[in-house]
């Protein structure tokens, strides 16, 4: 008869038992993977929150087509063209409105703190709603007041005092390039990598703050259809009607082109994707150092197995075995170092960075395919060996 601690010992993996042999070299093994997963997580998660914040607004414009200049590169090099543009899309059929909004980056100093930060300044006609954020949507009538704007409560910074002021609807006033302006309500987005948060205001006021900018050169132009109409069909009637000075993009294909300036001409996008790499290739090389020595170490016992007759086949699985269980038991804590990470650089930088079921399948993924390619390298000298030379 087996007792449960025979019966369970037989039911052991191979590869734990070999592991937890030398438990030095087993938690150095976990410790370089959860450092490589922790630094592929930090990147993966960087590269997300570049790609949320920079497109926050585009995703936020309420339109079903978009009017941009042909010199327009993202949202924060987006060039002008010229208002009478809109005036032309309105001879359209389906084109029921062509509305414009002014887009501007502008230093401003903290009413309480005096520090200075820069601000995206958002300029749109308070008679219809722009951007799909009902705490915008709400004060349309608070932008119609001259010299008004609205804060975004998320932007990067110590606002703390200048909030809860806001929150108790008393209305802060300051100076943005020697105008007097005044703060009236809140609303809530976020920084981006560029700018550190942002101001809402109505187009009239946005000119006043920006006097060297014209009415009649807008940054973006939102065209709204006829319910029963097709976009792609308005959508080529305007390329057809309009001058070659702008390009006409539906909603999402704008969110699109966003996406892909951010990810073929960003320098930050490479940047973390080399990243990304680099933590993959440093994983991949511990857990290699450590099969490989774990594979010497065992060489007679493996030999002694060839010798009885199992093949290599089995050998193998012995060895992506253990590289199975190190990419569990380093992906675990990697994982939950990772969340608080999020949550510490979330905090302090106010960007949208968080954790995902998704992003988590990828590092885990990533994190097997180190593992498991590490040990297919580390069993080379396993597969060449002869039982009579290792005897």
């Amino acid at each position: 008869m087996f007792s449960p601690f025979q019966i369970l010992r037989e039911r052991t993996p191979i590869g734990f038992l070999q592991l937890k042999r030398d438990p030095m070299r087993l938690l150095t093994a976990i410790a370089g993977i959860t450092f490589a997963d922790i630094l592929i997580f930090m990147q993966l998660g960087f590269a997300d929150a570049l790609y949320k914040s920079n497109t926050q607004y585009p995703r936020a414009l309420q339109a079903d087509l978009v009017i941009l200049s042909t010199e327009a590169k993202n949202f924060g090099q987006l060039g002008t063209f010229t208002r009478r543009r809109l005036d032309q899309a309105l001879d359209v059929p389906s084109v029921i409105a062509a509305d414009p909004m002014y887009l501007g980056s502008i230093q401003w100093q903290n009413p309480q703190t005096r520090e200075k930060a820069s601000m995206l300044v958002v300029g749109q006609t308070p008679e219809r709603p722009m951007l799909d954020l009902p705490e915008i949507n709400e004060q349309l009538d608070t932008l119609r007041l001259p010299d008004t704007v609205l804060f975004d409560r998320a932007s990067r910074g110590n606002y703390q005092e200048l909030i809860a002021l806001l929150e108790q609807g008393k209305p802060i006033t300051t100076e943005i390039r020697s105008e007097t302006v005044t703060i009236r309500g809140l609303f809530t987005v976020g920084a981006s990598f560029a700018d550190d948060g942002a101001l809402i205001t109505s187009d009239q006021n946005f000119l006043r703050l920006f006097p060297r900018r014209e009415a009649g050169t807008v940054s973006i132009g939102l065209i709204e259809m006829a319910a029963e109409a097709n976009p792609e069909a308005v959508k080529l009637a305007l390329e057809e009607r309009l001058p070659q000075d702008v390009q006409v993009f539906t909603h999402p294909e704008y969110v699109e082109f966003e996406l892909n300036d951010i990810q073929s001409e960003s320098p930050i996008g490479f940047v973390f994707g080399l990243g990304s790499v680099m933590g993959f290739i440093v994983g991949m090389v511990i857990v290699y150092q450590v099969l490989s020595t774990d594979v010497n170490s065992h060489l007679g016992e493996y030999a002694t197995f060839r010798a009885m007759g199992y093949r290599n086949r089995y050998l193998l699985m012995i060895v992506f075995e253990e590289a199975l269980i190190l990419s569990v038991l380093g992906f675990i804590p990697g994982t939950v170092i990772a969340l608080g990470a999020y949550q510490l650089t979330a905090a302090a930088t106010a960007l949208p960075i968080v954790g995902s079921v998704s992003r988590g399948a990828i590092v885990f993924f990533l994190t097997f395919l180190m593992c498991v390619g590490s040990g297919a390298i580390a069993t080379r000298r396993l597969q060449a060996a002869d039982p009579a030379d290792i005897f």
